[in-house]
């Protein structure tokens, strides 16, 4: 069993600009296949817009609210919403209010595989 607590990991910056903390991934945990970890956007900014060529996510929104850009079709999404960004798909968020959301990706998130325009 491997159990990591939230408070214990340190943030760093993503190539797209979101803040993260990793919960699960190989850094910190016997992982191979996927990563977990929360994201912070601060009001009024945005991630990079960006892709990723094998990795697939999801988004699970817990805290504040903002834009969802995939492929140049926009949604508004809040607490509660669990978005599916398919591998390749270009994708950015906006926060309206300080967005805080959890991010799973499979395979597990690597710098080198976000790619920009």
């Amino acid at each position: 069993m491997h159990i990591q607590n939230l408070a214990d990991q340190s943030p760093f910056i993503t190539k797209d600009g979101s803040t993260i903390r990793s919960i699960l991934d190989s850094t910190n945990a016997p992982v191979a296949n996927q990563s977990l970890a929360e994201a912070t956007v601060p009001a009024g900014t945005s991630t990079d817009r960006h892709y990723h060529k094998l990795s697939e996510e999801f988004y699970f929104i817990l805290e504040g609210t903002g834009t969802m850009e995939i492929d140049e079709v926009e949604r508004e999404v809040g607490p509660g919403d669990a978005i599916l960004i398919p591998a390749g798909a270009w994708h950015q968020i906006t926060a309206t209010e300080s967005l805080r959301f959890l991010c799973c990706c499979a395979p597990p998130y690597s710098h080198d595989d976000t790619y920009f325009e």
